[in-house]
């Protein structure tokens, strides 16, 4: 193509990309080369003029094989192609360690591979926020607006479910309530672990929180830590479906009955807390809904559309057969 339009191949590249350094009488001939030669653009090689959108960038960084047992990323990226497919714009999915996920956006963003991201598991003072809106990609955060910086944020009220369920099992009697929740420095885990907290203070229950990283093993083993304490609970809360299923073997371990000995209640409902015997209570939200209204936000600020940052709809208490009022009250 450079030859046939007599240039070099980075004009080449410049004019295809649509960014400046060729004048317009250059920038015509190479798109006229390109086109007699029935060269269309790929995904690399497409405008981030804002005429067009092809590609949607995610970076997760959580170990693989976590991801392929857990249902809320499955259930989160299908909503999200859902949006995309209606664009006909594809997804770039990048599995990778915490520190490395700054640099990949940038090489993305920088490379013309990508026309916005979705940010997902934020942290307090997290760096990718100052980093990301120096280099200004078009993103939007999963997340609340205390996180987000500048981004459009889209978040679950995750305020108000937890009290919804700490209050549910008080309701039924239990005291002592514990939680198993994710890793403490994501921006969600600490406002569950506060929300937590004050609804325990403001009922005069006694409740303790054990960390883990929601994998069924973590969660094992934290629920396991809460169940040897002498005052152990009744009830145990989980930050994920996967660690509550997993705690269903623990209680087993330790002779103690679903639900009369020990309350299970999960977050994320999905198949797996439906599935299991007995099934499990759950704080269910629809995930894939989520995912979708997630991009749909992103397509307004590629599009350089005022998109303001906006909760979506709060997860709800679906009561099922691994709850219910202790066998003795406390």
């Amino acid at each position: 193509m450079a030859a046939r339009a007599g240039v070099s191949n980075s004009a080449v590249t410049l004019a295809l990309h649509d960014r400046p350094g060729v004048s317009a009488a250059t920038r015509e001939r190479i798109l006229t080369a390109a086109k007699d030669l029935g060269w269309r653009p790929n995904l690399a090689a497409a405008t981030l003029s804002g005429r067009s959108l092809h590609t949607v960038g995610l970076v997760i960084a959580r170990p693989a094989r976590l991801l392929g047992l857990e249902p809320f990323y499955m259930e989160f990226i299908s909503g999200v192609e859902s949006v995309l497919s209606r664009h006909s714009c594809s997804l770039l999915l990048r599995i990778t360690d915490a520190e490395q996920e700054i640099e990949v956006h940038q090489q993305w963003w920088q490379g013309g591979r990508v026309n916005g991201s979705i940010l997902v598991d934020l942290k307090v003072d997290d760096p990718r926020i100052p980093a990301l809106a120096q280099i200004g990609l078009p993103a939007v955060v999963v997340g609340m607006p205390t996180l987000a910086g500048p981004f459009t944020a889209v978040w679950t009220d995750d305020e108000a479910a937890i009290d919804e369920a700490v209050r549910y099992l008080a309701a039924l009697g239990h005291r002592r309530i514990g939680r198993v929740g994710g890793p403490p420095d994501l921006g969600h885990s600490m406002i569950r672990a506060a929300a937590f907290d004050r609804a325990i203070s403001e009922l005069g229950l006694e409740g303790r929180t054990e960390e883990a990283d929601f994998s069924p093993d973590s969660g094992s083993r934290a629920c396991r830590n809460l169940l040897l304490a002498a005052d152990r609970p009744t009830a145990i809360m989980f930050d994920n479906d996967i660690m509550a299923v997993a705690a269903l073997g623990v209680a087993d371990e330790f002779g103690l009955s679903v639900p009369e000995d020990l309350s299970l209640l999960a977050w994320d409902d999905s198949q797996l807390c439906q599935l299991t015997r007995p099934a499990l209570s759950a704080m269910s939200h629809d995930i894939h809904a989520f995912g979708a209204e997630v991009t749909a936000a992103l397509f307004d600020v590629m599009n350089g559309i005022e998109h303001p940052s906006h909760p979506t709809q709060r997860p709800r208490l679906v009561p099922r057969s691994s709850t219910a009022r202790p066998r003795t009250l406390q």
